[in-house]
């Protein structure tokens, strides 16, 4: 089969006449892939290397000098009547003393009324190896000793190893449920769109293979950008949506021209034309959308930037070479697996349409909205503009325990220690870094830092300072007023940074080389915040610029790249009301078996921003591409849009099927940052494929006219060359030789 008409033409054409070779290229590929990634090996971010700002900047000279913090914990012991804990309390430090697993242990702090014992206790050796739950384990035991021995008591325990135990467990449980649930849910949407089971697990197949693909080839670009290690999840999801889309689109085009009577080699040549330059369009323009996350100046999303980059551009190669030649090996046999078709030998007869069925009903709302565009038009916008309103009250934070695992008992935990001792928990922690710590100006600035912290009513006590003489660098824990994250801890944090540090420690106490930064939980929530923020608007500028820039020239149109740029932003303020209305005010958050948490979680809308603009041109391309060959075929704008949104309907609300549903399972995982993730990203489909497809798009379409092509370009019959014949329907040669 030769074919003309682009790079993906080639490409399937090729791939349809060395099909074995192809087939087994690819095998080979994703096997080599996989193989280089586990010879390699995958370079995650350190944890300095995740924030932002001066908290950064603090953990970064704690990283660089050898410096780390000790994995902590917090045994609260609550009584009915005051000291009645301190029996158990003596108790529990006493057995504690005896761990090899158990470094320090300090004196136990009771709460203002007396009716609460807090026991906090350093553990052994480094960070990561005292969280890990086979070297707590023996400390857990022993708390939970204690707390069997004194049924009067409520004991709650929180810290470094228990909050690890706890992510751990929940997230490996999590993530599992959504790797495990996403994929035979999408092969169940496919049987049904396809009704045949070879047709429905190709499109799987092509993503999984991707996905394993790509996560392989992570491991080498993981070495000039480190990736965190969500990243792999991201990949799935990413890897999933677009490649089941793209094989979707090709297998049903394919299958739609055969439906129509054409031999197999016109179908699949009209198929690499159409879909398979729909797909290179789509991708392109996926990946320069991901690669937005490069400017938010953050490593997290430039490892997700780098991974979804990745995972999108082998799921569209895939789709243009091995995908041809897997349908061309195929034929017929795709239609294996069809209902009430076990007992017979497979048909030759080519595959009924599968159009028709999301046509019809996409054609009845069609028509009055052809026929009353301006109408339609404001309805829809209407419509999402209202559904956005919310987001303009948005609040981003990173969620605390208590935010994300809302009545979880490492929450009530939580909650319990920050009632019992709001100052305690997350400390503020100044990082000074000196030329010589034993300069008395050290001494005489820390002096000067502990009066103006005691002074004021927004710290508490301890004031812990601890002095690590060879590295010149001094830490001190300051604990903030507050429940260590509302706007009273805010408040305490910024006058620690902007008044308390810079006139006690800064240059003008201690000279020109010293340096202090303010670092801690808080810091680095508000930092990252900060960041995130201040990275929007380059971010959106750069999405805005890359959705019309590849539109426009995709299409040949100023026109089709403004109304993808608006369609796409109004998609976007949708979803991003929906996710605030739901997880920020609580507003319909019981239907999702959660509550209002007054926050979301702080790189969500960054992240979703980025997927949705890549998501949503999805779809644009593929069905304007349908709309725009009718044009050049002849039909008038109006009659074209009601043909190629009609034509596409079936696989757009089928695709969209699919990812509505990977992005509802994360919807019911335990973390709220994923259910604020799987909402979001799932709302913004939904609106994305019946408001913005059904109403907006056609609406505006229909209002613009031929205006929508720029200058109109006439149909032109194409000669055919020796050995080939005109397609009657398209006019593109196609060779009936091999």
């Amino acid at each position: 089969m030769k074919t003309h008409g682009g790079v993906a033409a080639r490409l399937g054409g090729w791939s349809a006449r060395h099909r074995k070779s192809a087939i087994a290229g690819w095998l080979l590929f994703v096997v080599f892939a996989t193989v280089l990634g586990g010879m390699v090996g995958q370079k995650e971010l350190a944890d300095h290397e995740i924030g932002a700002g001066d908290s950064a900047r603090a953990d970064r000279i704690l990283a660089e000098s050898g410096i780390e913090n000790p994995a902590s914990e917090l045994v609260l012991l609550h009584s009915a009547e005051p000291d009645g804990w301190r029996a158990a309390a003596d108790e529990l430090t006493g057995k504690l003393r005896e761990l090899a697993q158990v470094a320090s242990i300090d004196e136990t702090l009771p709460s203002v009324d007396g009716r609460d014992g807090l026991v906090r206790f350093d553990l052994a050796g480094d960070y990561d190896t005292a969280v890990e739950e086979k070297n707590a384990q023996p400390v857990f035991d022993v708390v939970d000793a204690v707390t069997a021995a004194h049924p009067e008591l409520e004991v709650h325990r929180v810290g470094d190893a228990t909050v690890e135990s706890w992510f751990t467990e929940i997230i490996a449980k999590d993530f599992a449920k959504a790797e495990w649930t996403a994929v035979p849910l999408a092969l169940g949407i496919l049987l049904v769109a396809f009704g045949a089971l070879v047709a429905a697990v190709i499109p799987v197949l092509l993503a999984v293979t991707a996905f394993v693909a790509a996560l392989g080839l992570l491991g080498v670009v993981s070495q000039a950008v480190p990736v965190d290690d969500a990243t792999a999840s991201v990949m799935l999801l990413m890897g999933l949506a677009v490649g089941v889309d793209y094989a979707m689109f090709y297998l049903r085009r394919e299958r739609e021209e055969r439906a129509a009577g054409r031999n197999p080699e016109t179908a699949l040549a009209i198929a690499a034309q159409t879909s398979g330059h729909s797909v290179l369009v789509s991708g392109v323009t996926v990946m320069a959308a991901m690669a937005g996350m490069f400017l938010t100046g953050l490593s997290l999303f430039e490892g997700f930037a780098a991974a979804t980059i990745t995972v999108v551009c082998v799921a569209m190669l895939g789709s243009v070479t091995v995908l041809p030649a897997v349908l061309s090996l195929l034929g017929d046999r795709v239609e294996a697996g069809r209902p009430g078709s076990w007992a017979r030998k497979l048909t030759r007869r080519p595959a009924r349409t599968p159009s028709g069925r999301g046509g019809r009903w996409v054609g009845t709302i069609l028509k009055p909205v052809t026929e009353r565009p301006r109408m339609a038009a404001g309805l829809g916008a209407g419509a999402l503009v209202l559904l956005a309103l919310p987001a303009v009250t948005m609040n981003t934070e990173q969620l605390d325990v208590e935010q994300q695992a809302p009545g979880a008992p490492i929450a009530v935990a939580y909650g319990e220690l920050t009632r019992a001792f709001p100052t305690g928990p997350l400390p503020a922690q100044v990082v000074l870094k000196v030329s010589d710590p034993a300069d008395p100006r050290v001494d005489q600035a820390l002096a000067a830092f502990r009066d103006r912290v005691a002074g004021s009513d927004s710290f508490g006590e301890p004031i812990e300072v601890t002095t690590h003489q060879e590295q010149g660098i001094v830490t001190i824990d300051v604990p903030l007023a507050g429940d260590g994250g509302d706007d009273i801890s805010k408040d305490a944090l910024n006058e620690l940074r902007d008044e308390v540090v810079p006139d006690t420690l800064g240059a003008a106490a201690l000279g020109e080389g010293s340096e202090a930064y303010v670092s801690g939980m808080l810091a680095s929530s508000v930092d990252f915040d900060h960041q995130l923020r201040k990275g929007l608007v380059p971010v959106l500028l750069g999405l805005g610029l890359i959705t019309f820039a590849v539109m426009a020239f995709a299409f040949r149109s100023w026109v089709i790249g403004a109304t993808s740029l608006v369609l796409n932003l109004l998609s976007v303020g949708a979803a991003f009301g929906v996710m605030t209305a739901v997880f920020q005010h609580g507003w319909g958050a019981g239907l999702f078996g959660t509550q209002g948490v007054g926050a979301i979680e702080a790189w969500i809308p960054m992240f979703a921003l980025v997927i949705l603009f890549g998501l949503s041109t999805d779809y644009h391309v593929f069905v304007v591409s349908r709309i725009r060959e009718a044009v050049e075929h002849g039909m008038d704008t109006t009659a074209a849009v009601r043909h190629g949104i009609t034509r596409t309907a079936g696989v757009v609300t089928s695709a969209a099927a699919i990812m509505v549903a990977v992005f509802a399972v994360f919807a019911t995982l335990s973390m709220m940052d994923f259910k604020q993730m799987g909402v979001g990203l799932a709302a913004a489909v939904a609106i994305d494929a019946t408001l913005i497809r059904i109403v907006l798009l056609p609406a505006v379409m229909t209002l613009l006219g031929d205006r929508n092509w720029g200058r109109r370009r006439p149909v032109r019959p194409v000669a055919p060359v020796p050995g080939e014949v005109l397609d009657p329907v398209y006019g593109q040669p196609v060779s009936l030789t091999h």
